[in-house]
């Protein structure tokens, strides 16, 4: 197998270098390119005659100049610039057990602690002194050090295992650490490999003219996630009178340390993101916030994948990794971050928008969002024009110097949503003379509304809303219109909604993992800003915010690290795998309105495939009375059940590993979901069984029920035993879930999929976990 693995990679490798030629090379003498790869090496290997491993990498694999970041705690090996010779030479010794080429990541890009359960003085907040001395890591585009949300005002000492550092940089010093954060660094080697010409205003991939050398954040990004997850209480906080209120993070006590990833506009390397990781973990953060991934398309196998490698790393020492699930909805199988060690959040909406109307020239009203704070137009009625009527792509979707200003100056212009930013769009409407716009979903939208901070009067409609607008701008003679915004909204019915853009299951890795794990919120966001930019991001916008108000999974993922804060806080001795469990087991499936969580992009019910296992609700998951816990010996049946090698599954684990002689089933990892399996040419009856095992963190002396949610016709789910009885010696209990279809009678909804779920009561706790059931053949 590890010959295989290396002849595997050398060929992927070779294939990329000759026909798929990266951003990330730089063409030397001999017509080879330079390009970073990470190698896995076998740290046992090292000869004793080498003081370090740094030395024998240096010495026997790459000059010291070439090599960038040497990890030793979640993954053992380094990262080098080489050439595809000396690339082929490195995977020749013995001691190398693979090669990951170097890529570039993408970003996923107040209320919200109220809305997930949580109280001043009571519950989780109370139980966990708001997640105090927790220690949170966040991979992002770094911080804004100044903000309010970062204060250590009342808190205690820095706990005395951190033993991280405040790296000085381009306006960093140490001095902008405190008790509250406690910790920041940068990792840029990866972005420098990239090249980059002398007096360019470029660092490699990093534009110094826009960025700061050091762990300030010039994107906004990390501030924003960092606070959401970690802010402290600050008052009159909103953005521009929007949200207006207190704002806090999930757990407002815990300490942060920040690991500055990703760069403004150049995305974030897998050398340095694996770096961070290796860092944060011997630094002594408890929990890894990172909302980071492929959004490519593409589910990369874990081996490949330093995130998934770097959080297993992280995983196997106790420390908890939150993942956003990309931005790539409402598409079925287009979650990221896959691994079942990763907790992978989607986004889902909160009870308060941002309304604003579309009133057209006939007098009919259409819903819309929008933040835009500057001068009204009052009710005054303007000529109204869609540009894309003409056919023209561009024009349409409202690109660069797309429009003509002859048509649309002094209207209100109607522009598709796709390709360029939302913001941007307005940009352009506004140089072309334009006064307003109405910013159109596609049908892949559907009514899925973000707000945005627009530079002119704008909003943004649903997919029918836009039709209508463009219907009525077809049957009329001179169309017209006006924008109303209306503020902040709060109790809005029905909330949470799956955001349309949130990654969807199932796996495209392993379907036998229920992906996402679970939803929180991630629309219309409100945490703190950077000054480096303005709201939008765009670089004309030279407004000053301290808050800002954003949506996506990377909104999202912060609430669950914070949520792991509180938890770990609370309950010290608590696993990954347990604080997951706790979280997926009592998170609710209903909205506000007492219905099915429905998803955004249809208006139709969520299944599990859009929400896992529900919505973060941290009202219960203190007190989840049951979990289900994962070990790293678990976790390494799990690759050795998806045909995994020894060789192949220590490039994640770091140690050698031997297979069990009776082959696991991928589907019996310990999760707190299910997903059955059934092959697309199935005929007649057929049956899988599950196994799972439950700890019970609650009474001793307890007993709980098997619950069935009735599946539909053509299938039947039994388990056994029904009864689970605990008491002082007995803490931990396996049982048996089977399912079995009926071809004849089996019908799959539009996903792929049928829907259930197995619940355990004592009376008091509700354990419950989703169950899938598919015709679907092994990837």
């Amino acid at each position: 197998m590890a010959a295989f693995l290396c002849k595997s990679i050398l060929s992927f490798f070779l294939f990329n270098l000759f026909f798929n030629l990266p951003l990330k090379t730089r063409a030397i003498s001999t017509n080879q390119v330079i390009k970073t790869f990470i190698f896995r090496v076998d740290e046992h290997s090292k000869p004793s005659i080498f003081p370090s491993h740094y030395h024998w990498y240096s010495s026997s694999f790459a000059d010291p100049v070439q090599i960038l970041h040497v990890y030793d705690t979640v993954f053992h090996g380094f990262s080098a610039t080489v050439s595809p010779d000396q690339a082929a030479s490195i995977l020749q010794h013995p001691s190398v057990l693979a090669a990951i080429e170097d890529r570039r990541r993408q970003l996923h890009t107040t209320r919200s602690p109220q809305f997930l359960g949580l109280r001043n003085k009571r519950g989780l907040w109370s139980d966990s002194n708001y997640g105090s001395d927790v220690i949170i890591g966040v991979l992002d585009t770094g911080i804004w050090p100044e903000r309010r949300s970062f204060s250590d005002r009342h808190l205690g000492p820095v706990p005395t295992r951190w033993k991280g550092v405040c790296e000085s940089g381009i306006q960093f010093t140490s001095a902008h650490c405190n008790r509250k954060l406690i910790g920041a660094r940068f990792f840029a080697r990866g972005h420098e490999a990239a090249g980059g010409s002398a007096g360019s205003g470029v660092i490699g991939a990093i534009n110094r003219t826009v960025e700061f050398r050091s762990p300030r954040d010039a994107d906004g990004h990390g501030t924003h996630t960092a606070s959401t997850a970690a802010g402290r209480h600050v008052f009159e906080a909103s953005m521009e009178g929007y949200a207006s209120g207190v704002a806090k993070g999930v757990a407002p006590k815990a300490r942060l340390a920040v690991y500055k990833v990703c760069w403004k506009s150049s995305g974030c390397f897998d050398s340095d993101i694996l770096a961070a990781f290796d860092r944060a973990v011997a630094d002594g953060v408890d929990v890894i916030s990172i909302s980071i991934g492929g959004g490519d398309g593409v589910s990369t196998p874990y081996y490949l994948d330093p995130i998934a490698i770097g959080a297993y790393g992280a995983s196997s020492k106790g420390v908890f990794v939150s993942s956003s699930a990309g931005n790539d909805g409402p598409s079925v199988m287009s979650a990221t971050n896959l691994a079942p060690w990763l907790t992978t959040v989607g986004a889902g909406t909160i009870d308060r928008d941002f309304p604003a109307d579309v009133i057209l020239g006939d007098g009919r009203k259409l819903a819309g969002v929008s933040l835009y704070s500057g001068k009204s137009l009052n009710g005054q009625m303007f000529p109204l024009v869609y540009p894309g009527k003409s056919g023209i792509l561009s024009v349409s979707l409202c690109m660069e110097n797309s429009l003509d200003p002859k048509l649309v100056k002094g209207k209100i212009v109607i522009c598709d949503r796709g390709s360029n930013p939302r913001v941007s769009k307005g940009l352009v409407v506004k140089k072309a003379g334009g006064v307003g716009m109405i910013l159109a979903n596609g049908v892949s939208n559907g009514e899925g509304l973000v707000g945005d901070a627009h530079l002119l009067p704008a909003c943004t409609v649903g997919s029918d809303e836009g039709d209508t607008v463009k219907s009525y701008i077809s049957s009329s003679a001179l169309p017209t219109a006006t924008i109303n915004f209306r503020g902040t909204v709060v109790g809005i019915k029905p909330a949470p909604v799956v955001a349309s853009f949130s990654g969807r299951g199932p796996s495209g890795l392993n379907p036998q993992i229920l992906k996402p794990d679970l939803i929180a919120p991630g629309v219309n966001i409100l945490a703190a800003w950077t000054d480096a930019v303005g709201p939008t991001g765009l670089d004309s916008d030279i407004r000053k915010m301290e808050f800002n108000i954003l949506s996506g999974t990377s909104m999202a993922c912060p609430h669950v690290t914070g949520a792991a804060a509180l938890l770990k806080s609370a309950h010290p001795d608590w696993s990954p795998a347990a604080i997951r469990s706790a979280m997926m087991t009592t998170a609710h499936i209903s909205d506000n309105r007492l219905q099915p969580m429905t998803d955004e992009s249809t208006g139709k019910s969520s299944t599990a495939y859009d929400f896992g296992a529900g919505h973060l609700n941290l009202e219960l998951a203190m007190d989840p009375g049951l979990i289900y816990d994962i070990t790293n010996s678990d976790y390494v049946n799990f690759l050795c059940s998806i045909a995994y090698g020894p060789k192949t599954i220590q490039v994640i684990t770091r140690t050698p590993v031997n297979c069990p002689a009776r082959k696991p089933l991928p589907e019996n990892l310990n999760y707190p979901s299910i997903t059955a399996m059934f092959s697309s040419s199935l005929f007649g009856k057929s049956s899988k069984t599950f196994i799972r095992t439950v700890t019970n963190v609650g009474p001793a002396n307890s007993t709980y029920k098997a619950n069935i949610e009735s599946p539909p016709q053509g299938l039947l789910v039994t388990v056994k035993p029904a009864n689970l009885v605990f008491s002082d010696s007995v803490k931990k209990l396996s049982f048996v879930v089977t399912v079995t279809a009926d071809s004849k009678n089996l019908v799959l909804d539009d996903t792929g999929g049928v829907f259930g779920s197995l619940s355990w009561s004592d009376g008091k706790h509700v354990v419950r976990s989703p169950i899938v059931i598919t015709q679907m053949d092994p990837l």
